[in-house]
């Protein structure tokens, strides 16, 4: 199994921080935001190769931080801004190109999650649903929140009957997060949706398509969970990390 991060977007909602650092090097309690993450993908034994796909803006920083971490490739998309970006859909492929990875297994996980459950618990779970794709879900608790993010329906097995992303109108709290596992089977679909002409940006997008094609399959999980998208929630989970490591508190985020 290889894991893929996706590290290319631009984070513009956290300009002007990020015209300077790309977001998942942000430093959290110390530490970049991409340690926490690889951390847990540490924990899959299955998991030999961490392939980390960016743009060419912050290809150079993003090569510097692999440096200090064994079994890392960093691939380096070609763009350079929002205009030329390759989307999310579009970055995955690129690494599929770049390093030959067809015929893997894949864990896709954002490079913006910070999340405390257990990747290979998530693989485990997966390995026993034979040829089949996966999805993590949570539970925000709040219906307007869901409508920024992507809603589910799973039957009585957890197989996933219907993914809407950026749902209008939420019957259910339940949200997919940006942690995928492709069975190498679906994998070539990616290439085929993308030659269908469908959106390369939102991987949730992919998996709508998957889900009616092939048995994709919803992983609940508890504990903590962050997609950073914005200041408020950069700061959030920087105090929320600085708790655990003992640090006092901010009450503005700083790169210091």
């Amino acid at each position: 199994m290889k894991a893929v991060v996706l590290a290319a977007g631009y984070a513009t909602r956290l300009y002007p921080l990020t015209l300077t650092v790309a977001k998942p090097l942000l430093p959290l309690a110390g530490r970049p935001m991409l340690d926490y993450l690889l951390d847990r993908i540490r924990e899959v034994g299955e998991v030999d190769e961490v392939h980390v796909v960016t743009n060419h803006k912050f290809a150079e920083p993003f090569a510097e931080w692999a440096g200090a971490h064994e079994g890392v490739v960093v691939h380096d998309d070609g763009t350079t801004s929002e205009d030329d970006r390759l989307g999310a859909i579009g970055d995955i492929r690129f690494v599929l190109d770049a390093a030959g990875l067809d015929r893997e297994d894949l864990l896709v996980v954002a490079g913006d999650n910070l999340f405390d459950y257990s990747l290979a618990d998530y693989v485990g779970w997966w390995r026993g649903k034979g040829e089949a794709s996966a999805v993590v879900l949570y539970d925000v608790g709040d219906l307007e929140l869901v409508r920024k993010y992507s809603s589910v329906e799973l039957d009585a097995d957890a197989r996933l009957t219907a993914f809407t992303e950026k749902p209008e109108r939420p019957t259910s709290t339940l949200v997919a997060t940006a942690a995928y596992i492709y069975h190498r089977g679906h994998v070539p679909l990616i290439r085929r949706y993308l030659d269908d002409g469908n959106p390369p940006d939102q991987p949730g997008r992919f998996v709508a398509w998957l889900v009616p094609r092939a048995r994709v399959y919803g992983y609940a999980v508890g504990g903590d969970w962050r997609d950073i998208g914005d200041a408020a929630q950069l700061l959030d989970a920087d105090n929320h990390l600085r708790a655990a490591a003992g640090l006092p508190q901010r009450t503005s985020y700083s790169l210091g």
